[in-house]
């Protein structure tokens, strides 16, 4: 388990079940440092992180990103026992927008390629769409995150109606 850690744990978390496309790993990394989010990646990945469409999308946003690496699912449901996990999914029915995100959730996200298994759709605290038109199948999963955790942070902002 790998972890860079900017000493912040009352933020928001985005989890990634074995992402398989380096370029949106990259770009999640670089979305969760320029929100301020942390960013769980749960492997195995289906790339390597030194590969050089990851590098090229990554840039320097690594260093800026708080970031931790779990061995497996387990580890990672292990560390969540006291927060909830939110998947993202086209099988829920609770849209994102009625649900009332809280500090420390972690906001979970399956692989582009297959999503996550039955039995952690069963584990999971709550499920979650973001709607979309029919006969389309999916957002791309870094529109996804950026939806989900614009969200979360919105309804947990400090900032005046006014926008001030």
């Amino acid at each position: 388990m790998t972890q860079i850690s900017l000493k912040n744990s009352n933020l928001f978390k985005v989890a990634l079940y074995e992402p398989d496309i380096p370029q949106n790993t990259a770009a999640i990394i670089r979305l969760c440092a320029c929100l301020g989010a942390r960013l769980d990646i749960i492997q195995p990945c289906g790339f390597f992180t030194n590969n050089k469409k990851f590098k090229r999308v990554l840039m320097d946003y690594g260093n800026k990103c708080d970031l931790k690496f779990f061995e497996n699912f387990s580890y990672f449901k292990k560390e969540k026992k006291n927060s909830r996990i939110i998947l993202m999914t086209t099988k829920a029915k609770k849209k994102y927008f009625n649900f009332k995100f809280k500090l420390n959730d972690t906001i979970l996200f399956g692989r582009e390629s297959a999503g996550v298994p039955r039995n952690i759709h069963k584990i999971v605290d709550h499920k979650l769409i973001i709607p979309i038109k029919k006969n389309t199948r999916s957002l791309n999963i870094v529109t996804s995150v950026a939806i989900a955790l614009s969200e979360a942070l919105r309804q947990n902002s400090n900032i005046k109606k006014n926008g001030n």
